[in-house]
């Protein structure tokens, strides 16, 4: 769901880090705020397609961000509409898909570099009260390439099942996720180490 920068000479590339951070969390908010119909869904997903044209995403990749969300929204649009009415799973499902795909414009029109930088910037009056900007900016630097890392691995575990005829088996998939993923993580953290990041 976090896409991957694609090089452009938009209006949304050429915007400041910061300043599209801060549109991206004033726009989720008001979405989820003030949108309460259908019709309202309808307008802000007009809004939102508007925006990757004016960054000329291509619509597959536009498309490719939404993606993984389609089981979960299954479920919640199921399980909306069993204790509400169909009207607001349209909405809830609606404003979740909006949100990603607003934070898909973000992060395909800014390079992470500029993202981290802007937040580390951002978080610079918190150290008074403890905070370390540089450290909060190594976890999300590490959670966005993570994102895409364990997709990859599900992906080749998926392929793998495939070739065995194990189609349907959740364990031969799930295990191999779980180990892979394990390993990732502890060659990951001795990387870290060995370049002086600890718990201090």
């Amino acid at each position: 769901m976090i896409g991957v920068y694609r090089p452009g000479d938009s209006p949304l590339h050429r915007m400041p880090a910061g300043p599209k951070l801060v549109l991206l969390l004033f726009s989720i908010v008001a979405v989820t705020v003030f949108v309460r119909s259908p019709l309202e869904v309808l307008i802000a997903a007009v809004v939102v397609a508007g925006l990757f044209a004016v960054a000329r995403i291509p619509w597959r990749v536009a498309i490719a961000q939404l993606r993984p969300l389609v089981w979960m929204l299954g479920l919640i649009a199921v399980f909306q509409v069993l204790i509400t009415s169909p009207a607001r799973a349209v909405v809830v499902c609606g404003v979740l898909v909006i949100s990603v795909a607003l934070a898909a414009v973000v992060t395909l029109t800014t390079r992470v570099t500029d993202l981290l930088d802007a937040v580390t910037r951002g978080l610079g009056p918190l150290r008074r009260v403890g905070v370390d900007p540089e450290r909060i900016g190594l976890l999300l630097a590490l959670a966005i390439r993570c994102v895409p890392l364990l997709a990859g691995i599900v992906h080749e575990v998926a392929e793998a099942r495939r070739a065995r005829g194990l189609h349907w088996s959740m364990t031969a998939l799930v295990t191999p996720v779980l180990v892979r993923a394990l390993r990732t993580a502890d060659a990951m953290g001795d990387a870290l180490a060995a370049r002086g990041v600890d718990d201090a």
